[in-house]
């Protein structure tokens, strides 16, 4: 008997850590099986074409097939399992996971391919299952009626699912939540680690109530054993895992779990793996603080979730949170430049219009994180936002997943602007390819989210959504976006949202330092192999080159009138002075920055005296 996990994940990198936990469950605490009995694991993606998943699935031959549902592969494993019904009808379909531990019954009755759901936490659930096909299937594959009723009633004993008999829907009782110590570790048998992304828990639940969130529906926190969590984290230490993500809702939500977790981490520290944790910045204490300042730049990153900074949005949603204290900790976190941040914000909240939603992201691109993610609201199935819906006058998207169209205090218009605004912060922040730029440009508008706003409409305006843009032709365009700002191409009304500094400068200076910036940015992540076409004549500086780039492509020198700032200034309150004598900046790519991979910069002064300076 051999039974498929099948994992149709978003990304290659990913990994599915449900599919490995219900594996190693089984095999540790499975009974009535022998060594024929066979549970494997199947991952795909998304990106994967629908007729390769099912040949792999078909060429598996399963005699149980299994399949892992959240939003993003739903649509996948409804048709796959319906393709799949016709080729083997006699092979039992089950699912599992949040997309279907919800509305259960008009899911089965809609797939009358699918035996049964599996409803929640589906370790022990799946042993069972599993024990029951070991003896039941395996042992005679002739199914007769009167082994059917005997079935039944064997699958009315396994807790936690919901399955079909014929024409009725049967739901068991509901399983009662795991020790999360007693969970094996699930990766030993994994394989190749390289070049993917490794998903371990700590923790379950979440002591918080946020109403968009599945998390808070279950209430029960728990937490694993904090010496099996070191010597499994050993285990990907000594393998040199790239990235383990946490998947816990609060990691620090336990001050001593953290604590002992943290420290472990720093001082077993490879100097390669690197670990992501989903935290709430406002309770992180001052000994945090502390330990997490001394860590190598890359060790750890933070993943801070904001949503919004209005008041009555924050308090209908049930979420907690002291908003000055999450700054005052955003920015320790920031002063020792050695932790990537990670902070996010959703449209589509109850009491957010666009007004608002302008100023909260305003409020946090203030702190100007690594990242800054702006996601719209999803109405997931079982959530309280789900429940709740209707008073919100929320509309939204009927398939996965789920994003808001519309609300009460949200139209459809304003929506689309922010999606808008998203694009461009993707492009021009989030991808750190623009960085100086993008400090420069922060000088000339009131409002960050105007200014990625009225990017957004430059863009529509020329066509340039829905097409594929290199690197060098963002750049033009951000180029001939300031050109149309600066040369007072704007309306009245949007002159309000421009500072008096970008008023006052005349159209030319404006243009000659975004040149420059965005020239800077350019080599700041590479050293190009081609030149753009506002770019100076290498050959005027050739011996400046000849003198300081010693390592061929691995360094390159680039000659500027303006001095840029370093990383430590997150934001520029003036634009940068001219100077008379030019600035040779020189970018050493063998030693680039951990967080964000960009190269060292040395300022070389034009006199042999002036020494060098670091960037």
């Amino acid at each position: 008997m051999k039974i498929l996990l099948t994992a149709i994940n978003a990304k290659y990198i990913h990994s599915n850590l449900a599919v490995y936990n219900l594996r190693a469950y089984a095999a540790h605490y499975a009974k009535g099986m022998d060594d024929s009995d066979t549970v494997e694991i199947g991952e795909y993606t998304i990106n994967n074409q629908m007729e390769d998943i099912l040949e792999g699935i078909y060429k598996a031959k399963p005699d149980v097939l299994m399949f892992s549902c959240y939003i993003w592969n739903i649509a996948y494993v409804e048709e796959l399992s319906e393709e799949f019904h016709k080729l083997c009808p006699e092979v039992p379909i089950w699912v599992g996971g949040p997309e279907v531990s919800y509305e259960t019954e008009s899911f089965l009755r809609q797939h009358p391919q699918i035996t049964g759901v599996m409803i929640g936490e589906g370790e022990k659930t799946f042993c069972e299952l599993a024990e029951y096909y070991a003896g039941e299937i395996r042992s005679d594959k002739e199914v007769k009626e009167t082994q059917k009723i005997k079935q039944s009633a064997k699958l009315r004993e396994i807790a936690g699912i919901a399955y079909r008999n014929e024409e009725e829907i049967i739901f068991t009782a509901p399983r009662e939540m795991l020790d999360l110590s007693d969970i094996p570790f699930c990766y030993d048998k994994a394989g190749d680690f390289k070049n993917r992304i490794i998903y371990y828990e700590s923790s379950r639940g979440c002591p918080f109530s946020c109403s968009y969130c599945l998390s808070s529906v279950e209430k029960q926190l728990r937490f694993r054993d904090t010496e099996l969590v070191k010597k499994e984290l050993q285990f990907f230490i000594d393998r040199e895992v790239p990235q383990v993500k946490f998947v816990d809702r609060t990691f620090n939500c336990n001050h001593v779990h953290a604590m002992e977790i943290w420290s472990y981490i720093k001082e077993h520290d490879n100097g390669i793996t690197n670990f992501h944790f989903e935290i709430s910045a406002d309770l992180l204490r001052e000994e945090e603080l502390a330990l997490i300042g001394t860590m190598r730049p890359g060790l750890i990153q933070l993943e801070i979730g904001v949503q919004s900074t209005n008041g009555a949005t924050i308090k209908e949603i049930h979420r907690t949170m002291q908003l000055e204290r999450l700054k005052e900790v955003v920015k320790e976190v920031q002063k020792h430049e050695n932790i990537h941040e990670h902070l996010d914000l959703i449209a589509g909240l109850p009491f957010e219009d666009y007004d608002t939603f302008a100023r909260s992201f305003d409020e946090i691109y203030e702190l100007r994180p690594n990242q800054l993610q702006l996601g719209f609201l999803k109405v997931l199935k079982g959530s309280y936002m789900y429940e709740h819906a209707k008073e919100y006058e929320i509309a939204y998207h009927s398939r996965p997943p789920y994003e808001v169209l519309k609300t009460k205090w949200l139209p459809y218009e304003d929506v689309l602007k922010i999606r808008q605004v998203e694009e461009m912060l993707e492009v021009y922040y989030n991808s750190g390819q623009f960085e100086v730029t993008m400090k420069v440009l922060g000088v000339l508008f009131q409002s960050a989210f105007f200014m990625f706003q009225e990017l957004g409409k430059f863009y529509e305006r020329k066509g340039y959504f829905g097409m594929s843009h290199a690197r060098i032709r963002r750049s033009e365009i951000l180029l001939e976006f300031t050109e149309e700002i600066a040369g007072g191409n704007i309306t009245e009304d949007e002159q309000r949202n421009f500072t008096d500094i970008c008023k006052n400068l005349d159209h030319p200076e404006i243009l000659d330092i975004i040149k420059e910036s965005l020239i800077f940015d350019l080599y700041y992540r590479e050293n190009c192999k081609s030149r753009p076409a506002w770019a100076k004549d290498l050959s005027a500086w050739k011996q400046v080159t000849r003198a300081y780039c010693k390592n061929g492509k691995q360094s390159h020198v680039e000659c500027f009138f303006y001095r840029f700032p370093d990383k430590g200034e997150r934001v520029l309150k003036e634009l940068p002075e001219h100077t008379e004598k030019p600035l040779y900046a020189l970018f050493d790519y063998t030693d680039r920055d951990p967080l964000d991979h960009q190269a060292k910069v040395t300022w070389i002064m034009e006199e042999e005296d002036a020494g060098l300076c670091s960037h």
